[in-house]
């Protein structure tokens, strides 16, 4: 059975190919997907900044923000045909799947109302166009396309082919009215975002981008979206918050060495919701805030596991000195959420961009 069609059958992101099938000659199993490195974006389901780590000691190479890291056994993330050995790390479907349900729970739906209505006010009546920064696997599309109603053209942008592969054939098909709704793939950049790709555009959305974005980064988004004059939904950004209960006394150190870990290489972690803020509106837009958290109980105790792993395995980067405390730290907290007692929420927010038209909207 092809991947495809395990997909469509299932509904689930099938396990990435081994280190044999997608490196080396031919890179069997990475599925190349149409459009341009010089368009749009992506970090990969921007869906980051909360990401899990591997079991084992917590200083086992981590990647905060490209989901799990490797158990015994496992098998890598897939490496691309052309990426170069200081290329930034790709986010695990695995991690992307693993989120998704808590990612839905968390979203702000009261933005939805104030979007629908900017919308719903567009010139032209061809249907929305819809661009997804870091589509990762395409939650959002799944999550917003049956919320709106119209036609609806999603335009998916990722810099990883494989994680767009599974975007595309995982898509939503009909919008709240049963209108229809079609998808394209580009593979780019962020950072290369333009008004030019943005012509045309209803609404762009990201899901968990922001914080592992630069300050230029931001400017960059922000101005590409005013330009177009077309509104931004982004999602679950990182709040720099965290609430555990049963509370220890290392949770606010673990906090805080994770938020300084998020900083990392000018990447802006939780404070980029106030930058973007700042970023769209001296662009002459109206932003809405909205706080969207995970809150996780003994039914995602599996998410909360993985997460605990990055989280605690960040931190310990960031402070080696860490290390001896977070070992007992996290095998505590791993055993209290394997046996239901621990309750976790995770603070992120949800920003509304809603630029001034320009008239070129469709």
């Amino acid at each position: 059975m092809t991947e495809t069609a395990m997909t469509k059958q299932t509904g689930q992101i099938p396990t990435q190919p081994g280190p044999r099938e997608a490196v080396g000659a031919g890179s069997r199993g990475v599925v190349e997907v149409g459009g341009s490195m010089a368009d749009g974006a992506g970090a990969g389901d921007g869906e980051t900044a909360d990401a899990g780590a591997g079991a084992g000691s917590v200083v086992d190479a981590v990647i905060a923000g490209a989901g799990p890291t490797l158990r015994p056994g496992e098998r890598p993330t897939v490496r691309l045909r052309d990426a170069g050995p200081d290329d930034p790390p790709r986010y695990a479907p695995e991690w992307l799947e693993l989120r998704e349900g808590a990612d839905a729970a968390g979203r702000a739906h009261d933005l939805l109302d104030p979007l629908r209505i900017r919308l719903a006010n567009l010139p032209g009546k061809a249907g929305l166009v819809i661009h997804d920064l870091g589509c990762g696997t395409g939650s959002m599309g799944r999550w917003l396309a049956p919320r709106l109603d119209g036609a609806q053209h999603w335009i998916l942008h990722d810099r990883d082919p494989y994680l767009l592969h599974f975007a595309a054939v995982a898509s939503p098909r009909s919008a709240a009215d049963g209108s229809r709704v079609s998808v394209e793939t580009r593979r780019g950049d962020v950072s290369r975002l333009t008004p030019d790709v943005l012509a045309g555009a209803s609404l762009v959305t990201a899901s968990a981008l922001l914080d592992v974005l630069t300050r230029e980064d931001i400017d960059t988004l922000a101005a590409a979206c005013t330009a177009a004059g077309c509104p931004a939904l982004l999602t679950l950004s990182v709040a720099g918050r965290v609430e555990l209960t049963p509370s220890d006394p290392l949770d606010a150190e673990i906090a805080d060495a994770f938020n300084a870990h998020q900083r990392h290489d000018g990447m802006l972690g939780p404070d980029a919701v106030t930058v973007a803020c700042e970023a769209f509106s001296e662009r002459g837009a109206t932003v809405l805030l909205h706080p969207s958290p995970w809150r996780l109980g003994p039914d995602e105790s599996a998410l909360t596991a993985q997460w605990l792993r990055g989280w605690v395995g960040a931190a310990v980067e960031q402070r080696p000195e860490l290390g001896p405390r977070a070992e007992r730290y996290l095998r505590e907290r791993l055993a209290a959420c394997a046996a239901g007692e621990l309750r976790v929420v995770v603070h992120h927010t949800d920003l509304l961009a809603l630029s001034r038209p320009t008239g070129g909207a469709s």
